[in-house]
């Protein structure tokens, strides 16, 4: 987005999130709303503080992310007040003074200490709805979290406003650039730490600037759903490599995974096509309307078939699914919410006064419930996995007979695989985030 789309697009931001934050005060009976940015945290009997990650109540109404000790103060009808620490430290940097294209919206006051704040936030903290984490505390200003406030503002923060869009269109750029990049490490044998490296570097962004933590694994790695450990050194025969990791943009978060065999014409590589072709139809699904549960059923139907056909499993897709032989392939869920958060908040809200949609029975691991409107921008993220506690499982339950172990004995060196994309959900076609990216690249 270029930057006067920027001046016109996020104006029209910040005003619904004024408008949703009214709504929200008067359903909680507040007057103000106060967030704070968060404030370091120091680990116990050390003088090192943990990364500092900003509150995501903050950061949807300013594109700040390094600025611990900041509050925001809206009071309906009124301009939102920044007050932006910049405090006096020859340790470390010091943020820039306020300047951007988002400066405007906001009557900012610039603070040298964190105790300064107190001078310009609202004089009652009793009619304020202050939300963030309890050691923001400041004064009689403690993080309260009305229920009220926070149901409204969760659950509308799933529909996104266009400038949004343009933050995660920019947090998927950078984050196809890793992918190319790691996919080329991957093909040097590099190892596990070395393509994660390699992800960095492309995508300008160090372990604390990423969204999550990057999952790399080579071979059987790829069937632990989070892997995380990253091996220093290659293993001695390259099969097979799966990487979930993302880009961040602003505050904004892209999750995308990608699997990869090392012999472009073995079966498994036939089955990682299988599974990104079956992804590409289940993002299609993406529309108003559309029920999410419904979406991961139908992914379990999906891999399902690529089961039965691959001649993994000799049962009907249906009954797979009925019986749970799926789940002991795919065992996680279809996908969820991403925005301000890689795991976007609100998923199983019933509705903007609270309430939760259960998924469904048998699905556990399901992060979103409900029916998708446009807006909303979700992961589609299904995958196949040969890991050795779930076939344990399956060896000993009623349905053994039903698997050839052999083949599961073939694929089980490779590990797993998943496919991700994030997908925003409009008022026609859904807008494959990630696959645009990933074409813009070229």
């Amino acid at each position: 987005m270029t930057a006067p789309d920027l001046a016109h697009a996020y104006p029209r931001h910040v005003e619904e999130v004024q408008r949703r934050s009214a709504q929200a005060l008067e359903r909680g009976g507040f007057d103000h709303l106060v967030v704070p940015s968060g404030s370091l945290h120091y680990q116990l009997f050390d003088d090192r503080d943990y990364p500092y990650a900003v509150n995501p109540q903050f950061k949807a109404w300013v594109p700040l992310t390094r600025n611990p000790g900041s509050w925001i103060v809206h009071t309906p009808g009124g301009k939102p007040r920044l007050i932006y620490l910049q405090p006096f430290d020859y340790w470390h940097v010091v943020p820039e003074a306020p300047n951007g294209y988002w400066v405007e919206q906001f009557d900012v006051v610039v603070i040298r200490t964190p105790e300064e704040a107190l001078q310009h936030l609202p004089k009652d903290p009793r009619r304020c709805a202050i939300l963030g984490e309890p050691q923001s505390a400041l004064g009689e200003f403690v993080p309260n979290n009305p229920a009220a406030v926070v149901d409204y503002l969760e659950y509308h923060r799933a529909l996104k406003t266009p400038y949004e869009i343009a933050m995660m269109r920019e947090a998927s750029a950078h984050g196809v650039r890793g992918h190319r990049a790691a996919e080329r490490a991957f093909r040097a044998g590099a190892s596990e730490f070395g393509i994660h490296l390699a992800y960095c570097q492309a995508a300008r962004q160090d372990a604390n600037d990423l969204p999550y933590g990057n999952i790399i694994g080579l071979n059987e790695h790829g069937a632990v759903l989070h892997y995380t450990d990253r091996d220093r050194a290659p293993p001695r025969d390259i099969r097979s490599f799966l990487i979930d990791a993302g880009g961040s943009h602003d505050g904004y978060a892209s999750d995308i995974t990608r699997s990869h065999a090392f012999d472009p014409s073995c079966e498994f590589q036939s089955m990682i096509d299988a599974v990104d072709a079956a992804e590409q139809r289940l993002c299609d699904r993406v529309r108003g309307g559309i029920d999410y549960k419904q979406i991961h059923l139908d992914a379990h139907l999906e891999m399902a078939t690529i089961l039965r056909d691959f001649g993994v499993v000799d049962m009907s897709p249906e009954s797979m699914l009925e019986t749970g032989v799926s789940a002991k392939f795919f065992p996680h869920g279809i996908g969820h919410y991403i925005g301000l958060q890689v795991h976007d908040v609100g998923g199983f809200l019933a509705s903007d006064e609270g309430g939760r949609i259960e998924p469904p029975a048998g699905h556990p691991f399901l992060r979103l419930t409900r029916v998708l409107e446009p807006g909303a921008v979700v992961t589609i993220e299904p995958g196949i996995y040969f890991a050795d506690l779930l076939l344990e499982e399956l060896r000993n339950g009623e349905h053994s007979g039903s698997v050839d172990w052999d083949k599961v004995d073939a694929f089980r060196p490779y590990g797993g695989i998943r496919i991700e994309d994030d997908v925003a959900c409009t008022d026609g076609d859904p807008i494959n985030l990630t696959r645009e990216a990933f074409a813009a690249l070229g």
